[in-house]
């Protein structure tokens, strides 16, 4: 069976992305910093019958990066990695002027530097995996300019830079920097908590995610919504 890594997998897109996964049989190897959500998370996804290793932690932390890919590589080696783990650099979210430094910090840690450092660590067995692939999760902001998103955005931006780079030295592996579009969750309700406009579930999007898979069209920047409608 395929394996898979996907960090901040305890609720939200990451949640309903192992569930896709999940069900199509794929072996999972879950990250999140909450063990009991994360826990919770894995147990509901024992109804697939398929192998699930839920690890709490940190993605800014290397020793469970390599943790994770150590985990992954006892199911049989890691054939796709999904970066999902996301800090905004504050919540709620705030002007250029008023970020706190520590925040965009935080921010470049999880978004950029853990989803390198946890692509390094998984390379080889990329490499060596017949259909080797990483989905780094963006967002709009990447390209956007929206006021008080300045921090996220920038590095999303980075992440997906680091994305197209990362396509052009291993072209053997397919690297897609995907965009969610708007979702209910969590992490938007803390950036912007008095936004209560209704949004689409995360669930709504995986299928867009899967095609990436199914299709494995070139390495590049996509629209999951888009993927979902057939564009």
């Amino acid at each position: 069976m395929p394996v898979a890594i996907i960090t901040g997998a305890s609720k939200g897109l990451g949640r309903a992305l192992a569930e896709g996964l999940a069900a199509r049989g794929w072996d999972l190897v879950l990250d999140a910093r909450t063990a009991r959500e994360l826990k919770e998370a894995a147990g509901a996804l024992a109804v697939h019958g398929t192998r699930v290793e839920a690890l709490p932690g940190d993605v800014t932390d290397a020793a469970h990066r390599a943790e994770l890919v150590g985990a992954a590589r006892r199911l049989g080696g890691p054939d796709l990695v999904v970066h999902n783990a996301s800090a905004t650099g504050a919540e709620p979210l705030v002007p250029l002027a008023g970020l706190p430094l520590d925040g965009l910090r935080r921010a470049l840690e999880v978004n950029v530097v853990a989803a390198l450092g946890l692509v390094q660590e998984a390379l080889p067995s990329l490499r060596a995996s017949a259909a080797g692939a990483v989905v780094v999760v963006s967002s709009d902001a990447a390209t956007e300019a929206y006021g008080t998103w300045g921090g996220y955005g920038a590095s999303k931006a980075a992440a997906d830079h680091l994305a197209a780079v990362l396509a052009v030295e291993e072209p053997r592996l397919r690297v897609w920097a995907v965009d969610p579009g708007d979702m209910a969750t969590d992490l938007y309700a803390a950036a912007v908590p008095d936004d209560g406009a209704p949004r689409p579930e995360p669930a709504a999007v995986v299928p867009g995610f899967l095609r990436l898979l199914d299709e494995r069209p070139a390495s590049g920047r996509y629209s999951a919504p888009s993927l979902v409608e057939g564009r």
